[in-house]
């Protein structure tokens, strides 16, 4: 019986790189995963999914996913999306489609909430509709659990106000623990290494 997954974390978390991990053993046992991502994620390239540590892979957007049919959908052990943040209800609705009628596996990855501390829609709907839920955790630079993004400038000021979705990554957001990201505070050793 297939089910709906949902495997979020803060910036930093690895969620690409188990995207890819997890594409990498479907295939190694020859069988065929389908590597998805919004087409509004542009960081990596056209059709690609990158994780910091370097992996890559291919991977189809999600219009593309929605064209493709019923007996080429059926192909396919899963499906795997990254940046499900990204995702409208109505694109979750159809990943609910996919495991409940065709019976397909789909393995999403994203952030639960930006860096004001409210849900994706993506997110929300997936907290709502996901089978399973799993945090893929990392930790702050005091070593708590991060589960917040703070987003900063170039001055390294953390930023309350602003558009929900900014593309970025190291250069833009930093995952904190709730007492850091509620504080600010980017840590003694963020100037440092970001050169400020």
């Amino acid at each position: 019986m297939a089910q709906l997954y949902f495997k979020y974390g803060a910036m930093g978390s690895s969620k690409t790189a188990n995207a890819l991990m997890t594409r990498f053993n479907y295939e190694e046992r020859g069988q065929k995963a389908l590597l998805v991502k919004p087409r509004l994620d542009t960081r990596d390239g056209d059709h690609m999914a990158v994780s910091r540590i370097g992996l890559t892979h291919p991977c189809i957007y999600f219009d593309e996913l929605r064209a493709l049919s019923v007996m080429e959908l059926t192909q396919c052990a899963c499906v795997i999306v990254d940046e499900a943040q990204f995702l409208t209800r109505e694109e979750v609705l159809y990943l609910v489609h996919l495991v409940d009628e065709l019976d397909i596996p789909v393995l999403c990855y994203g952030l639960r909430a930006d860096f004001r501390g409210d849900l994706f829609p993506g997110s929300e709907a997936l907290l709502v509709l996901a089978d399973k839920l799993e945090e893929v955790k990392t930790v702050c630079w005091c070593g708590r659990k991060a589960a917040f993004n703070a987003r900063f400038d170039a001055q390294g000021h953390v930023l309350r106000e602003g558009a929900q979705v900014e593309l970025g990554s190291n250069d833009r957001y930093i995952g904190l623990c709730r007492r850091h990201w509620m504080a600010g505070d980017l840590g003694p050793d963020f100037r440092a290494r970001h050169g400020l």
